[in-house]
């Protein structure tokens, strides 16, 4: 049932761009610090390459992924069919982060959707891309895109969005460094 893939073709990149939702998980080298699982969406994920994908990266009360990926780059991609033909795909790889401040960034964000709050975008180059059956996961419809992020961002501004990082995303949860600074930015991306 389990396939491996050497790269996301044609038929696996338009299944990839039809899913409204992915989950991304990453952890420290510490066997003692925090496990991270994120749920993301807003159409924030692009594939750059047969082995390359990238998603945008939102202010947010954490920045756990941004702090494991400056550490140890180790990083899995989920993505699972909730409507149509059962099926989980995960996209194993090593993940880098790519700040306003960082050369390649204004060529890079360009290749999203423009959206509030892009405080980053996390790269990764991909080490397994295989898919598993799926049968468990349930059946949901897809209602539309929350608009509870846009909004906050919108009513923060660029310097609030700013003052929220500085207060909230230089470090992880462990304490891991994670956001720079001297690179923040958060207007429209």
């Amino acid at each position: 049932m389990a396939k491996q893939f050497e790269g996301i073709d044609d038929t696996l990149a338009k299944w990839i761009r039809a899913q409204h939702v992915f989950f991304v998980a990453s952890a420290p080298l510490s066997g003692a610090g925090l496990v991270n699982l994120s749920p993301k969406g807003l159409a924030s994920l692009v594939i750059l390459d047969p082995r390359e994908i990238a998603y945008l990266d939102f202010v947010g009360s954490g920045a756990e992924t941004i702090a494991h990926a400056r550490e140890n780059g180790r990083i899995t991609l989920m993505l699972c069919a909730f409507e149509g033909p059962p099926r989980i795909v995960r996209l194993q790889g090593r993940a880098s982060v790519v700040e306003p401040g960082d050369a390649e960034f204004a060529a890079l964000v360009t290749k999203f959707p423009p959206r509030e709050g892009v405080r980053a975008v996390i790269r990764i180059a991909l080490a397994r891309i295989a898919d598993s059956c799926g049968y468990a996961v349930p059946l949901l419809k897809y209602e539309g895109d929350r608009k509870q992020l846009d909004a906050w961002a919108e009513r923060k501004g660029a310097e609030g969005l700013r003052q929220y990082q500085l207060d909230n995303n230089r470090v992880s949860l462990d304490g891991l460094p994670a956001l720079e600074a001297k690179t923040l930015r958060a207007g429209p991306a």
